[in-house]
């Protein structure tokens, strides 16, 4: 069936083509296997990466202890909101700096960012301020532990329309929806509702 190769030099081609033909499939098989070690790697780096910024979207919570709407000088809305915030359980820490907080009611639409270096808000800014009997060395910038508390301020008046511009701040009877957004994309949302009066006040809880 097969011809039999007496001649030294065609038994010597035969070896070397079978030779090249190896070499070849050895080369193919290394350049494959570069390719799906590399493909695995970065799979494996975008899944980590997507895990991780899936579990501190879910676990990163900002939870509002406290609120408080300071009535304007007429009585007949509030002019400032106080919001005492703290980390949820699980969470890691919040940089209070890098979060946004967006304020929507039925007559506004405002995306709120950190005051850096102010003392007071404005119709574009929110500050904060490290509310604990004990604040030594803490900035009230963010939140580490659980015990920790800041208060958020939001500038109502500025952002709804101050008495002086023909406003009256959230308005008595009304509502709004403050959204605080930390530095991983985690949203928590609070839904404020201001009381039809204050009665012998000059703050409600909110």
């Amino acid at each position: 069936m097969f011809e039999a190769i007496t001649e030294r030099d065609e038994r010597g081609q035969v070896g070397i083509g079978t030779l090249i033909v190896f070499i070849a499939m050895v080369l193919v098989a290394a350049i494959a296997a570069g390719v799906l070690i590399n493909t695995a790697g970065l799979l494996q780096s975008q899944a980590s990466n997507t895990g991780s910024d899936t579990r501190q979207e879910v676990a990163n919570q900002i939870d509002v202890t406290h609120a408080v709407g300071i009535a304007n000088s007429e009585e007949t809305g509030i002019s400032t909101l106080e919001l005492t915030v703290k980390k949820s359980a699980g969470s890691e820490a919040i940089d209070l700096t890098s979060a946004t907080i967006q304020y929507t009611s039925g007559s506004a639409d405002q995306t709120l960012t950190y005051g850096d270096g102010s003392t007071d808000p404005s119709a574009s800014t929110f500050v904060t301020e490290y509310s604990s009997s004990d604040a030594s060395g803490v900035d009230g910038e963010s939140l580490t532990n659980s015990d920790e508390r800041v208060k958020i301020t939001l500038a109502i008046d500025d952002i709804e329309g101050s008495i002086d511009a023909g406003g009256s701040g959230l308005e008595t009877g009304g509502s709004a929806t403050v959204s605080l957004v930390d530095q991983s994309g985690a949203q928590s949302v609070y839904g404020v509702s201001v009381p039809n009066t204050f009665g012998d006040k000059d703050y409600v809880l909110v």
